[in-house]
């Protein structure tokens, strides 16, 4: 059976975006996992810390795969509205924009703009910042995060963009609005988005500087 095989950020560096491979039934994902050390040996070093996928989904290592399967590994991460509103993009966010998902029966709204900055943590210049996501996956979470959201508070409605490709400094990455009757309700669901993308969300920032490069978990 085939296979496609996609690696993201540091796996991608040891290995390859996109390999296709030919395996004997049964296979399962670890099977192919280790397939791609073999091709790739700089790999064997991550897989305590890879979280793999299958066609979207997160599964574990048994995971069973079937001829025609998207496998993705990915390196660590850690992210009743309008689902036009909420996803990725790799244009500059329009922050205005996304307030139309509020209405006059929000009588809170919360926006939070996490931009790219200058400098690093540890107080290196940054030129730009690059994020790299597993799109169909990352779509996935952010809408499981939106629901939470209503689930929890059912008055209250969300948009959440966030950045990939290029970033430069001073531009936003990520943007969530947030809109409810009463403010503590808006500002709680707000702080719910952002920690869950920074826990959950599989995507990935290469600060990039004058001397080099380095990739980082957004939000760490």
């Amino acid at each position: 059976m085939e296979i496609q095989v996609r690696c993201f950020a540091t796996l991608r560096e040891a290995s390859a975006a996109r390999t296709a491979l030919t395996m004997a039934p049964p296979a399962t994902v670890a099977a192919a996992w280790s397939e791609m050390e073999s091709r790739f040996p700089a790999l064997v070093p991550h897989r305590a810390f890879t979280q793999p996928a299958r066609n979207g989904v997160a599964v574990g290592w048994d995971e069973p795969l079937a001829d025609g399967d998207d496998v993705a590994f990915l390196p660590p991460v850690s992210g009743g509205s309008d689902p036009t509103l909420i996803g990725l993009s790799a244009d500059q966010i329009d922050v205005a924009a996304l307030e139309r998902v509020v209405d006059r029966s929000h009588g809170a709204v919360v926006t939070f703009v996490g931009r790219a900055r200058n400098r690093s943590d540890d107080g290196r210049e940054v030129t730009a910042l690059e994020y790299e996501a597993y799109p169909e996956m990352a779509d996935a979470t952010l809408r499981v995060i939106a629901n939470e959201v209503t689930t929890r508070w059912p008055d209250c409605v969300v948009a959440v963009v966030h950045r990939t490709g290029t970033v430069p400094i001073g531009e936003a990455a990520v943007a969530i609005v947030t809109g409810a009757p009463h403010r503590g309700d808006a500002y709680d669901a707000n702080r719910y988005v952002i920690e869950a993308i920074k826990d959950r969300l599989p995507i990935w920032k290469l600060e990039q500087f004058t001397d080099g490069s380095r990739w980082k978990r957004p939000g760490a």
